[in-house]
């Protein structure tokens, strides 16, 4: 196994390297590692402690900076951030409160050996999803403590298949295993994996920024009294299932549509959908009579989600559902999409009264008809407050 995980590592990397030729994101990936070494030689390592929080991409870092920034706040250290995706790496390359951030370089015995040489890390963080063998293996050789944090496990895993063993014993090598749910510590109990759950970082991070929200007068000229849903992260599909009950007539409701991308095109196509008058932010001056406003930069979201009365966010379509925490922490039901297996906090949602899953204009016609009388916000509010803490609980146990 650990010669087909080799080959496997080194496959998955000659793809990336052929596709680089034409696709601009692949060609990213690329540059990204022939700079990360000459980022690296040049940091400065101080005698202080280093961790090192390795994040596949966008996601992952929002679940792992709760506790950097814990750590950061309460001790004198230095944070390294490795990423594996430019959609992570991109967005949160100028983050202030990391000492160093670069791609994960190639994973190499001698790349590995030569990136732990420079950073020498004395606790070693993977963020819910990738587990890189030779990096968790020679880290702990090196006597790091190796810690995987928010991490959510599925039976269909290869960790759990009859020939998994290999990677089984990746999850062994862990000093401690924090996972977001019970169901998580349940199946690595039956592997002999021991594991705290601690629930998911995130819950932390949305409500604590849920306190210092920014207000934009812009907006709350452009709603004027009116009740607003707000679709966050939007990609076409999720539009598909929308625009029938927007275009109503009889919807009354401002929108605010912040779709998951912004290019010129993109932008231009999303506004010809609406029949009712629509406006860019950019152009928010003009939105006088304007009944949709199309977010056409990134940063605002979070934001804008206080001003919801309901939430719709994308990717449940296919792409990957988008963070349905950031509007709950202002107390605003979510609904999104129907495919969502991988997000546990979407079938938390659920079950709980805070979001709605649909899949065809019908289906979202109804649930917003429902959704529109009743007003949610205290259950929505003390769902999310119940999941605040599990920063606190994993930084307690690594510093005990």
């Amino acid at each position: 196994m650990s010669l087909l995980y080799t080959i496997g590592v080194r496959g998955y990397s000659f793809m990336i390297r052929v596709a680089s030729l034409w696709n601009p994101k692949a060609k990213k990936w690329m540059q990204g590692r022939k700079d990360a070494w000459a980022k690296l030689d040049s940091w400065k390592r101080s005698e202080v402690p280093v961790y090192w929080f390795h994040c596949a991409s966008l996601g992952e870092f929002e679940q792992g900076r709760p506790l950097i920034e814990k750590l950061k706040s309460t001790e004198d250290c230095q944070i390294v951030i490795t990423f594996f995706s430019p959609s992570g790496y991109e967005i949160r390359k100028g983050y202030d409160r990391a000492d160093l951030i670069i791609y994960l370089p190639q994973e190499t015995q001698a790349n590995v050996n030569r990136f732990l040489a420079k950073v020498k890390p004395s606790k070693v963080f993977f963020v819910k999803y990738e587990f890189w063998a030779k990096y968790i293996f020679t880290a702990k050789k090196e006597g790091a403590a190796v810690y995987s944090i928010s991490a959510v496990f599925r039976k269909d895993q290869v960790f759990f298949r009859s020939y998994g063993g290999y990677m089984l014993n990746i999850l062994k090598a862990f000093d401690h295993i924090f996972v977001q749910h019970e169901k998580s510590a349940k199946l690595l109990h039956e592997f002999n994996v021991e594991s705290t759950v601690s629930g998911d970082t995130r819950y932390d991070r949305v409500m604590e920024n849920a306190k210092k929200v920014k207000r934009y007068p812009e907006l709350e000229k452009f709603i004027d009294g009116k009740k607003v849903l707000v679709v966050g992260s939007s990609w076409v599909e999720d539009e598909a299932v929308m625009l029938s009950t927007i275009n109503d007539s009889e919807f009354d409701w401002k929108v605010i549509v912040a779709p998951h991308e912004i290019d010129k095109k993109r932008v231009g196509d999303l506004v010809a959908k609406f029949d009712k008058p629509t406006v860019r932010y950019s152009e928010i001056e003009n939105a006088v009579k304007a009944e949709v406003l199309v977010i056409d930069n990134i940063g605002m979201l979070m934001n804008v989600y206080q001003y919801a009365d309901l939430a719709y966010v994308g990717g449940a379509f296919g792409k990957g559902l988008h963070n349905i925490l950031e509007p709950a922490c202002f107390g605003v039901p979510v609904i999104f999409g129907n495919s969502f297996a991988k997000f546990q906090e979407a079938s938390d949602f659920i079950e709980h009264g805070s979001g709605f899953s649909v899949q065809s204009e019908s289906e979202f016609k109804a649930q917003f008809a429902e959704l529109k009388v009743q007003d949610k916000r205290e259950q929505v509010l003390k769902f999310m407050n119940k999941r605040v803490g599990a920063t606190d609980l994993i930084h307690g146990k690594i510093k005990a």
